[in-house]
């Protein structure tokens, strides 16, 4: 994704939406560490997550300025939407929080109200120590699900990505029907998935794919190995698709020969509770109710000791090494 994925009116509008509910939390500034809050209000599809970098977002109108790794700072100046970059490390090794010291002198954060994000993955503790000594009484709040919760709501262009997205999953899944055969390995069977999904307009999604058989098919999210598909598995394949970092995920069950019963009883248990589930998906319905409502399915089956993963998430742009929004 880029600064040209969106038109300048969309980012204008995501911007708008930020800098007043940074203001309706009481705060002069909010630093954003979240690869995904970045990528909301620049474009950037940069792997500078990899090292410390965070975008200044001020209430008021103004520029926005990235503090990133020297290795990006060219991508952030010509493919994301940024007035201001300045960068730490390269050959040196530099001190990103002294490099932070200097851009908050620039932008006179000192004496403001100042909120962080505080994301797993993409801050690491010592840094974060180091930021809340430095910022002292300045540091007045975490609010490190402000942007994300801006987003949940799609617009239209994002809503469009998220369906090609879709689009080119199901694709990959006919390959995958398509390629299952004894004797074949799951890497295998991995490099078809991932030969369809890159020929056909994927990037590369944040989280690598998931596929186990045989005896590892409890493992709920085993990477596929060289162990070959035998007459009698029963597997398990789950991936994503990326199209403009816009991730959609789908994942499926399959049996090499006719299933046992056992299988056909607790598939069609799991497909009933994904039917109630998404009976109860409307507008106005609390998030947790098409949970709530599978939970008690498999409840009553005597299953819920079973039941090890939420009910599903929001489909959205994703960093490595997970996709999926906040709201699950």
């Amino acid at each position: 994704m880029s600064k040209h994925d969106f038109s300048a009116e969309e980012f204008a509008d995501r911007r708008t939406r930020v800098r007043a509910a940074i203001g309706a939390a009481g705060l002069d500034w909010l630093v954003l560490f979240h690869p995904v809050s970045i990528h909301f209000l620049t474009g950037s599809d940069a792997k500078s997550y990899q090292e410390f970098q965070c975008l200044f977002v001020s209430a008021k109108p103004g520029p926005l300025s990235i503090l990133t790794r020297d290795g990006e700072g060219n991508e952030f100046r010509d493919d994301a939407l940024v007035d201001r970059v300045w960068t730490w490390g390269g050959g040196n090794s530099d001190d990103p929080i002294v490099a932070f010291e200097r851009a908050a002198g620039k932008l006179a954060l000192r004496g403001a109200r100042i909120g962080i994000e505080v994301p797993a993955y993409y801050l690491h503790p010592h840094h974060y120590v180091q930021l809340k000594q430095l910022l002292g009484s300045d540091l007045v709040a975490e609010p490190t699900n402000l942007v994300h919760d801006l987003k949940l709501v799609k617009s239209p262009a994002e809503l469009a990505y998220i369906r090609e997205a879709s689009r080119i999953a199901d694709g990959a899944m006919a390959v995958f029907a398509g390629a299952l055969k004894e004797g074949r390995t799951e890497l295998a069977l991995a490099g078809k998935v991932y030969h369809s999904l890159l020929s056909s307009g994927s990037g590369i999604a944040a989280s690598t794919l998931n596929l186990v058989s045989g005896e590892r098919s409890s493992f709920s999210h085993g990477a596929p190995t060289h162990r070959k598909l035998r007459r009698g598995d029963f597997g398990n394949i789950e991936y994503g698709s990326a199209y403009k970092r816009y991730t959609a995920t789908i994942g499926r069950q399959f049996s090499m020969g006719a299933p046992t019963p056992r299988m056909r009883e607790i598939y069609a248990l799991v497909r009933h509770a994904c039917d109630v589930m998404i009976a109860e998906i409307r507008h106005g319905v609390p998030a947790v109710a098409p949970h709530e409502a599978a939970k008690r399915v498999i409840g009553a089956a005597g299953l819920e000791h079973c039941r090890v993963h939420t009910s599903g998430y929001g489909l959205a742009p994703g960093f490595p090494p997970t996709w999926g929004e906040p709201m699950h």
